[in-house]
């Protein structure tokens, strides 16, 4: 076997120092560093998407609305008050973007459908049928978003035979939307 010359890496140490950095103990703590940022990283990831989604869907929130609609005028419109009720569908402006939306605020199946078919037989824009959170409301209440919708939420109420038109954003699909209520008297036939 041929013989080599001795050099520092053939003598054997017998202290335990080590040389380098990847040769020196972890420290302490350093995997919740790494779960922090990860944690950190997740968080950020979360907000990020969560405005993105905001920005893209304006009906999307975050909390739910509370049960009942939240009123910005309590008082109803007084139909007297000089704006005219539109009950014609026809003369309506389309830069209004009008839309309808049909809440069932009773206890009765399907009463959102009978308004719907009704309202829509008329030529009124219903895009959304639905139950309303509550079963148990009184009133059929006509919400309007802006003033704009007034004389047109006036209309709708006048064509359903209730009398309640509020100003209100409670509801913010569509810029009118109706609650029936357990007065409404669905047509006959």
């Amino acid at each position: 076997m041929p013989s080599f010359p001795q050099d520092q890496f053939d003598e054997l140490t017998t202290s335990p120092e080590r040389v380098g950095a990847h040769r020196a103990p972890r420290r302490r703590g350093r995997g919740w560093i790494r779960f922090a940022w990860a944690a950190l990283a997740t968080g950020v990831l979360v907000v990020v998407g969560l405005v993105a989604i905001s920005l893209v869907d304006p009906n999307f929130r975050l909390l739910p609305e509370a049960s009942g609609p939240a009123p910005t005028s309590a008082a109803p419109t007084d139909p007297a008050a000089g704006v005219d009720p539109v009950t014609d569908p026809g003369t309506v402006d389309p830069a209004l973007e009008l839309s309808l939306t049909i809440l069932n605020g009773t206890a009765t199946a399907d009463l959102q459908d009978v308004a719907g078919d009704q309202l829509e037989g008329i030529g009124w824009p219903v895009v959304s049928r639905a139950n309303a959170s509550v079963d148990t409301e009184e009133t059929t209440v006509i919400y309007y978003r802006t003033a704009d919708f007034e004389g047109i939420a006036l209309g709708i109420a006048e064509q359903l035979g209730t009398e309640t038109v509020q100003l209100s954003d409670a509801y913010q699909g569509s810029p009118v939307t109706v609650v029936l209520g357990a007065d409404y008297a669905p047509p006959a036939g």
